[in-house]
């Protein structure tokens, strides 16, 4: 049977997530450095706010996704999905979903309700889509009340 357990990130997963990332574009390496500054607050999106967390996903004891976001002002959102990934062989199982569900609680406990996100590409665009995000504008996606479409 396939598990998967869900918990929040350390620097000791930096590099797997880095592996992750690295699929959709720039070096491990790259990655590797913009993620860990990203989670001990030495990189900030533009907008941003201090308050920031990442999950991964583990199963058989190895990083196979995560997802991370922040508090920001931008587009006149209280916080941003900045990454979501999820290794290939183990798309399209709710993963995604899950880490989107875990993030979402995150934000209502931090009171932000609106909630934005770039989706990179038509792929991304179409899960979060399918999970209740609606166009914001040429680029963005929003979801207008995060509690009401994840928290639980």
């Amino acid at each position: 049977m396939f598990e998967v357990t869900y918990r929040v990130a350390g620097t000791s997963d930096v590099p797997a997530m880095a592996r992750i990332r690295r699929a959709n574009s720039g070096s491990e390496e790259y990655w590797k450095k913009r993620i860990a500054r990203y989670l001990q607050g030495e990189h900030h999106p533009q907008m941003a706010l201090p308050p920031r967390i990442a999950y991964v996903a583990e199963a058989s004891d190895s990083v196979i996704g995560f997802i991370a976001g922040h508090l920001t002002r931008r587009y006149g959102c209280d916080g941003e999905l900045q990454w979501i990934d999820v290794v290939a062989e183990h798309s399209a199982k709710g993963i995604a979903g899950e880490m989107v569900r875990l993030l979402a609680n995150w934000f209502v406990e931090h009171q932000a309700k609106r909630i934005c996100v770039d989706p990179g590409n038509d792929r991304a665009k179409r899960f979060y889509e399918k999970h209740g995000a609606e166009k914001l504008n040429q680029h963005w996606l929003v979801w207008s009340d995060i509690q009401s479409m994840f928290s639980a």
